[in-house]
């Protein structure tokens, strides 16, 4: 029984880029919104420098903007880190002749996001591997409707091999084809 199922854990936004940007531009906030205040308030709020000697406008007022936008986007990272948003799995039983794929949404009546396909609408398991500026290597469920459902998680790009090997072992266990899109 164990043979005829798979189920893949993916990681959703709790990874360490996570973390570290949300660590860096909550403090780098916190400091531009300290310094534009201390600029208006002509009194240090910061001990390991001298805004006070800025001019409020423009210096000052421009640090509490980019102070307040990065500490409201350090806000949303920490949000989404709580709320684990897309991690799941997938899941593959060809004893039930289907696939589900499972994620985590935002809060709210819609949070469990889960798709199930049965194995005969599967056309193939397809690879997409772009280079560039932003390389993108994913493997996808392609269905006989022509619809490409992806697979692998939203994360920095794993190796040419290491998702070549996946998207193998995945087609093998599922006996279908793997193409390359």
């Amino acid at each position: 029984m164990q043979d005829d199922t798979r189920y893949d854990q993916i990681v959703g936004s709790r990874r360490f880029s996570n973390y570290f940007w949300s660590f860096f531009l909550f403090f780098g906030g916190l400091s531009f919104l300290l310094a534009g205040a201390s600029s208006y308030l002509k009194i240090n709020l910061l001990p390991f420098a001298n805004p006070v000697e800025l001019a409020f406008i423009p210096q000052g007022v421009v640090m509490i903007f980019y102070g307040t936008l990065s500490l409201s986007l350090s806000f949303y990272i920490i949000v989404t880190l709580i709320w684990d948003i897309g991690s799941g799995y997938n899941e593959y039983n060809k004893i039930g002749n289907i696939v589900k794929i499972v994620r985590k949404g935002f809060p709210g009546k819609n949070r469990e996001i889960l798709l199930t396909y049965s194995l005969a609408n599967v056309r193939a398991i397809g690879i997409k591997i772009s280079e560039g500026l932003n390389p993108q290597r994913s493997i996808y469920l392609c269905l006989k409707d022509e619809r490409k459902i992806p697979l692998t998680p939203v994360q920095q790009p794993n190796s040419i091999s290491d998702i070549e090997d996946e998207a193998s072992s995945l087609a093998k266990f599922l006996n279908l084809k793997l193409e390359n899109l």
